[in-house]
Protein backbone atom coordinates (compact mmCIF):
# COMPACT_ATOMS: atom_id res chain seq x y z
CA UNK A 1 0.00 0.00 0.00
CA UNK A 2 1.55 3.50 -0.66
CA UNK A 3 0.54 5.78 2.65
CA UNK A 4 -0.31 9.34 1.71
CA UNK A 5 2.52 10.23 3.52
CA UNK A 6 4.94 8.49 0.87
CA UNK A 7 3.34 10.59 -1.56
CA UNK A 8 5.41 12.86 -3.97
CA UNK A 9 5.07 15.02 -6.68
CA UNK A 10 5.20 13.62 -10.05
CA UNK A 11 4.08 9.73 -8.93
CA UNK A 12 1.78 7.58 -10.30
CA UNK A 13 -0.26 5.81 -8.54
CA UNK A 14 -2.82 2.54 -9.72
CA UNK A 15 -5.34 0.69 -7.89
CA UNK A 16 -4.64 2.17 -4.53
CA UNK A 17 -7.36 2.24 -1.75
CA UNK A 18 -8.30 5.20 0.00
CA UNK A 19 -11.42 6.07 2.18
CA UNK A 20 -13.42 8.91 0.65
CA UNK A 21 -13.37 11.43 3.96
CA UNK A 22 -15.77 13.69 1.77
CA UNK A 23 -16.96 14.62 -1.71
CA UNK A 24 -18.62 17.61 -3.15
CA UNK A 25 -19.39 18.22 -6.93
CA UNK A 26 -18.68 22.27 -7.41
CA UNK A 27 -18.02 24.59 -10.41
CA UNK A 28 -15.06 25.85 -11.46
CA UNK A 29 -14.43 29.37 -12.83
CA UNK A 30 -14.88 28.15 -16.19
CA UNK A 31 -18.35 26.73 -15.16
CA UNK A 32 -17.29 23.32 -15.87
CA UNK A 33 -18.45 20.87 -12.84
CA UNK A 34 -15.74 18.80 -11.30
CA UNK A 35 -15.49 16.47 -8.13
CA UNK A 36 -13.04 17.40 -5.37
CA UNK A 37 -13.00 14.65 -2.56
CA UNK A 38 -10.30 14.52 0.35
CA UNK A 39 -8.70 10.72 0.43
CA UNK A 40 -7.55 9.19 4.02
CA UNK A 41 -5.52 6.68 5.24
CA UNK A 42 -3.39 6.39 8.97
CA UNK A 43 -0.90 8.79 7.89
CA UNK A 44 -3.06 11.64 6.94
CA UNK A 45 -5.76 12.99 4.10
CA UNK A 46 -4.61 14.61 0.49
CA UNK A 47 -7.05 16.57 -1.92
CA UNK A 48 -8.18 14.65 -4.77
CA UNK A 49 -9.75 16.23 -8.04
CA UNK A 50 -11.78 14.69 -10.44
CA UNK A 51 -12.04 16.73 -13.65
CA UNK A 52 -13.54 14.12 -16.30
CA UNK A 53 -16.45 12.19 -14.53
CA UNK A 54 -16.29 9.28 -17.33
CA UNK A 55 -13.06 8.83 -14.34
CA UNK A 56 -15.89 7.76 -12.02
CA UNK A 57 -16.24 4.09 -13.22
CA UNK A 58 -18.80 3.35 -10.31
CA UNK A 59 -20.83 3.97 -7.74
CA UNK A 60 -19.48 5.50 -4.19
CA UNK A 61 -20.13 7.59 -1.46
CA UNK A 62 -18.58 9.69 1.53
CA UNK A 63 -16.63 7.49 3.86
CA UNK A 64 -16.52 4.48 1.25
CA UNK A 65 -13.08 2.97 0.75
CA UNK A 66 -12.39 3.40 -3.13
CA UNK A 67 -9.87 2.09 -5.74
CA UNK A 68 -8.10 5.20 -7.02
CA UNK A 69 -5.77 5.47 -10.43
CA UNK A 70 -3.86 9.00 -10.08
CA UNK A 71 -1.02 11.20 -10.81
CA UNK A 72 0.32 13.26 -7.50
CA UNK A 73 0.76 17.12 -8.49
CA UNK A 74 1.14 19.99 -6.05
CA UNK A 75 -1.26 22.55 -5.94
CA UNK A 76 -0.56 26.15 -3.28
CA UNK A 77 2.26 24.21 -2.12
CA UNK A 78 0.50 21.09 -1.12
CA UNK A 79 0.32 18.00 -3.02
CA UNK A 80 -3.01 16.84 -4.65
CA UNK A 81 -4.23 13.83 -6.69
CA UNK A 82 -5.37 14.42 -10.43
CA UNK A 83 -7.88 11.18 -10.46
CA UNK A 84 -8.28 9.45 -13.58
CA UNK A 85 -9.83 6.57 -12.42
CA UNK A 86 -12.30 5.49 -8.94
CA UNK A 87 -14.76 3.21 -8.38
CA UNK A 88 -16.00 1.99 -4.81
CA UNK A 89 -14.19 -0.80 -2.96
CA UNK A 90 -15.84 -4.14 -1.62
CA UNK A 91 -15.34 -5.40 1.73
CA UNK A 92 -12.39 -7.84 1.94
CA UNK A 93 -10.43 -5.86 -0.14
CA UNK A 94 -8.89 -3.43 2.76
CA UNK A 95 -7.96 -3.65 6.29
CA UNK A 96 -9.63 -0.49 8.38
CA UNK A 97 -6.95 -0.53 10.45
CA UNK A 98 -4.36 1.04 7.54
CA UNK A 99 -7.08 4.30 7.34
CA UNK A 100 -7.60 5.39 11.10
CA UNK A 101 -4.83 7.54 12.75
CA UNK A 102 -4.40 5.31 15.65
CA UNK A 103 -2.12 5.89 19.07
CA UNK A 104 1.45 5.07 18.55
CA UNK A 105 0.96 3.60 22.13
CA UNK A 106 -0.43 0.23 23.54
CA UNK A 107 -3.97 0.39 24.37
CA UNK A 108 -3.97 -2.03 26.99
CA UNK A 109 -0.87 -0.96 28.75
CA UNK A 110 -2.34 2.58 28.92
CA UNK A 111 -5.72 1.14 30.50
CA UNK A 112 -4.00 -0.47 33.47
CA UNK A 113 -2.27 2.27 34.21
CA UNK A 114 -5.81 4.00 34.41
CA UNK A 115 -7.40 0.82 36.55
CA UNK A 116 -4.01 1.39 38.43
CA UNK A 117 -4.93 4.93 39.45
CA UNK A 118 -8.63 3.54 40.37
CA UNK A 119 -7.39 1.33 42.86
CA UNK A 120 -5.15 3.92 44.09
CA UNK A 121 -7.94 6.01 45.08
CA UNK A 122 -9.08 5.69 48.88
CA UNK A 123 -12.84 7.69 49.15
CA UNK A 124 -14.58 4.76 48.67
CA UNK A 125 -17.77 6.73 46.74
CA UNK A 126 -15.36 8.43 44.22
CA UNK A 127 -14.02 4.23 44.09
CA UNK A 128 -17.31 3.00 43.49
CA UNK A 129 -18.05 5.39 40.81
CA UNK A 130 -14.92 5.40 38.54
CA UNK A 131 -15.49 1.59 38.99
CA UNK A 132 -18.95 1.47 37.82
CA UNK A 133 -17.31 3.77 34.46
CA UNK A 134 -14.27 2.73 33.98
CA UNK A 135 -13.99 -0.82 34.85
CA UNK A 136 -17.51 -2.71 35.17
CA UNK A 137 -19.41 -1.19 32.05
CA UNK A 138 -17.37 -3.05 29.37
CA UNK A 139 -19.40 -1.46 26.62
CA UNK A 140 -18.50 2.17 27.91
CA UNK A 141 -15.08 0.70 28.61
CA UNK A 142 -14.35 -0.46 24.76
CA UNK A 143 -15.84 2.66 23.14
CA UNK A 144 -13.21 4.44 25.78
CA UNK A 145 -10.33 2.70 25.12
CA UNK A 146 -11.07 3.46 20.85
CA UNK A 147 -12.47 7.08 20.71
CA UNK A 148 -10.52 9.52 19.68
CA UNK A 149 -9.83 12.94 21.79
CA UNK A 150 -10.83 15.58 18.87
CA UNK A 151 -12.03 15.89 15.62
CA UNK A 152 -8.41 17.56 14.67
CA UNK A 153 -5.72 19.43 17.05
CA UNK A 154 -4.43 17.54 19.75
CA UNK A 155 -4.95 13.20 20.11
CA UNK A 156 -7.44 13.11 17.14
CA UNK A 157 -6.52 9.37 16.40
CA UNK A 158 -7.88 6.23 17.73
CA UNK A 159 -7.00 5.58 21.57
CA UNK A 160 -6.41 9.29 21.68
CA UNK A 161 -9.21 10.01 24.44
CA UNK A 162 -7.53 7.30 26.60
CA UNK A 163 -3.86 8.62 25.64
CA UNK A 164 -4.89 11.98 26.74
CA UNK A 165 -6.77 10.62 30.04
CA UNK A 166 -4.14 9.02 30.96
CA UNK A 167 -1.66 11.88 30.50
CA UNK A 168 -3.91 14.18 32.55
CA UNK A 169 -4.16 11.73 35.40
CA UNK A 170 -0.37 11.69 35.85
CA UNK A 171 -0.12 15.37 35.52
CA UNK A 172 -2.60 15.65 38.37
CA UNK A 173 -1.14 12.73 40.42
CA UNK A 174 2.30 14.89 40.25
CA UNK A 175 0.46 18.12 41.73
CA UNK A 176 -1.35 16.17 44.23
CA UNK A 177 2.28 14.59 45.61
CA UNK A 178 4.23 18.44 45.80
CA UNK A 179 0.83 20.41 47.26
CA UNK A 180 -0.54 17.94 49.82
CA UNK A 181 -3.36 20.89 50.72
CA UNK A 182 -4.78 19.01 47.06
CA UNK A 183 -7.97 16.27 47.42
CA UNK A 184 -5.58 13.79 45.82
CA UNK A 185 -8.78 11.65 45.38
CA UNK A 186 -11.37 14.07 43.82
CA UNK A 187 -8.28 15.57 41.46
CA UNK A 188 -7.65 11.91 40.33
CA UNK A 189 -11.46 11.41 39.85
CA UNK A 190 -11.82 14.43 38.28
CA UNK A 191 -9.15 13.47 35.67
CA UNK A 192 -10.47 10.36 34.98
CA UNK A 193 -13.88 12.21 34.27
CA UNK A 194 -12.88 15.23 32.67
CA UNK A 195 -13.40 14.13 28.94
CA UNK A 196 -15.82 11.48 28.83
CA UNK A 197 -18.19 13.83 26.97
CA UNK A 198 -16.28 13.66 23.85
CA UNK A 199 -17.75 9.94 23.37
CA UNK A 200 -20.97 11.58 22.67
CA UNK A 201 -19.46 15.07 21.60
CA UNK A 202 -17.31 13.25 18.49
CA UNK A 203 -18.67 10.17 16.35
CA UNK A 204 -16.20 7.15 16.28
CA UNK A 205 -14.08 6.56 13.55
CA UNK A 206 -14.76 6.71 9.82
CA UNK A 207 -16.43 9.73 10.48
CA UNK A 208 -14.92 11.22 13.64
CA UNK A 209 -16.85 14.90 13.67
CA UNK A 210 -19.16 16.67 15.70
CA UNK A 211 -22.43 15.02 16.33
CA UNK A 212 -25.65 17.05 16.68
CA UNK A 213 -24.98 16.94 20.41
CA UNK A 214 -21.82 18.01 20.00
CA UNK A 215 -22.62 20.77 18.08
CA UNK A 216 -25.36 22.02 20.57
CA UNK A 217 -23.86 21.07 24.04
CA UNK A 218 -20.65 20.71 24.07
CA UNK A 219 -18.65 17.90 25.86
CA UNK A 220 -18.05 19.68 28.98
CA UNK A 221 -22.02 19.71 29.68
CA UNK A 222 -22.55 16.23 27.98
CA UNK A 223 -19.72 14.90 30.23
CA UNK A 224 -21.09 16.96 33.38
CA UNK A 225 -24.85 15.38 32.61
CA UNK A 226 -23.10 11.72 32.18
CA UNK A 227 -21.69 11.75 35.63
CA UNK A 228 -24.28 13.18 37.16
CA UNK A 229 -26.66 10.02 35.87
CA UNK A 230 -23.86 7.38 37.32
CA UNK A 231 -23.43 9.21 40.76
CA UNK A 232 -27.61 9.01 41.25
CA UNK A 233 -27.22 5.30 41.07
CA UNK A 234 -24.98 5.27 44.05
CA UNK A 235 -26.29 5.09 47.18
CA UNK A 236 -25.39 7.88 50.06
CA UNK A 237 -23.01 9.52 47.31
CA UNK A 238 -22.25 12.50 49.28
CA UNK A 239 -23.27 15.89 47.39
CA UNK A 240 -21.13 18.21 48.57
CA UNK A 241 -18.44 15.86 46.80
CA UNK A 242 -20.69 15.21 43.84
CA UNK A 243 -20.99 19.17 43.64
CA UNK A 244 -17.22 19.47 43.68
CA UNK A 245 -16.37 16.90 41.33
CA UNK A 246 -19.47 18.00 38.83
CA UNK A 247 -17.42 21.33 39.33
CA UNK A 248 -14.07 20.72 38.06
CA UNK A 249 -15.36 18.58 34.82
CA UNK A 250 -17.18 21.93 34.26
CA UNK A 251 -14.43 24.06 34.74
CA UNK A 252 -11.85 22.47 33.52
CA UNK A 253 -11.00 24.46 30.40
CA UNK A 254 -10.70 26.89 32.84
CA UNK A 255 -12.34 30.25 30.87
CA UNK A 256 -15.89 31.05 30.00
CA UNK A 257 -15.21 32.19 26.26
CA UNK A 258 -13.23 28.75 25.80
CA UNK A 259 -15.96 27.11 26.58
CA UNK A 260 -16.00 26.38 30.87
CA UNK A 261 -19.57 27.54 32.15
CA UNK A 262 -18.03 27.90 35.27
CA UNK A 263 -14.21 28.93 35.80
CA UNK A 264 -12.14 27.20 38.36
CA UNK A 265 -13.36 28.22 42.22
CA UNK A 266 -11.18 25.04 44.13
CA UNK A 267 -7.79 23.77 44.24
CA UNK A 268 -8.26 20.76 42.33
CA UNK A 269 -10.56 22.38 39.61
CA UNK A 270 -7.68 24.82 39.11
CA UNK A 271 -4.75 21.55 38.82
CA UNK A 272 -7.30 19.86 36.59
CA UNK A 273 -7.46 22.92 33.96
CA UNK A 274 -3.79 23.50 34.04
CA UNK A 275 -2.97 19.35 33.44
CA UNK A 276 -5.82 19.64 30.73
CA UNK A 277 -4.49 22.81 28.89
CA UNK A 278 -0.61 21.23 29.45
CA UNK A 279 -1.17 17.67 27.68
CA UNK A 280 -3.21 19.49 25.31
CA UNK A 281 -0.84 21.99 24.37
CA UNK A 282 2.52 19.82 24.68
CA UNK A 283 0.62 17.10 22.34
CA UNK A 284 -0.55 19.74 19.50
CA UNK A 285 3.29 21.09 19.85
CA UNK A 286 4.56 17.21 19.15
CA UNK A 287 2.30 16.48 16.30
CA UNK A 288 3.44 20.05 14.92
CA UNK A 289 7.03 18.96 14.74
CA UNK A 290 6.03 15.06 13.70
CA UNK A 291 4.43 16.42 11.08
CA UNK A 292 7.21 18.52 9.09
CA UNK A 293 10.48 17.29 8.15
CA UNK A 294 12.78 16.85 10.59
CA UNK A 295 15.05 18.75 8.84
CA UNK A 296 13.62 22.61 8.90
CA UNK A 297 13.57 24.06 11.90
CA UNK A 298 10.90 26.45 11.60
CA UNK A 299 7.35 25.59 11.52
CA UNK A 300 5.59 28.38 10.10
CA UNK A 301 2.81 30.41 12.24
CA UNK A 302 0.58 28.20 14.51
CA UNK A 303 -2.84 29.96 15.30
CA UNK A 304 -3.38 28.31 18.09
CA UNK A 305 0.28 29.27 18.99
CA UNK A 306 0.23 32.62 18.10
CA UNK A 307 3.80 32.22 17.19
CA UNK A 308 5.80 30.66 14.48
CA UNK A 309 6.89 27.48 15.85
CA UNK A 310 10.69 26.51 16.21
CA UNK A 311 12.07 23.14 16.28
CA UNK A 312 14.64 22.98 19.39
CA UNK A 313 17.66 21.19 18.79
CA UNK A 314 16.05 18.17 20.84
CA UNK A 315 13.99 17.64 17.86
CA UNK A 316 16.86 17.41 15.48
CA UNK A 317 18.54 14.29 17.66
Amino acid sequence: MKYIQDLREGDFIKNEIYLCRSKRVLTGKSGKEYVSLVLQDKTGTVDGKIWDFSSEIGQYEELDFVHIDARVTSFQNALQLNISKIYKSREGEYYPEDYFPKTDKDVEEMYNKIKAYIESIKNPSLKVLMESILIKDQDFVKKFKDHSAAKSVHHSFMGGLLEHTLGVVKMCDFYAANYPIINRDLLISSALLHDLGKMDEISPYPQNDYTDDGQLLGHIFIGACMVSERIKEIPGFPEKLASELLHCILSHHGELEYGSPKKPATIEALALHFADNTDSKLQTMTEILNSNDPKVDWMGYQRLFESNVMRSSKGKE
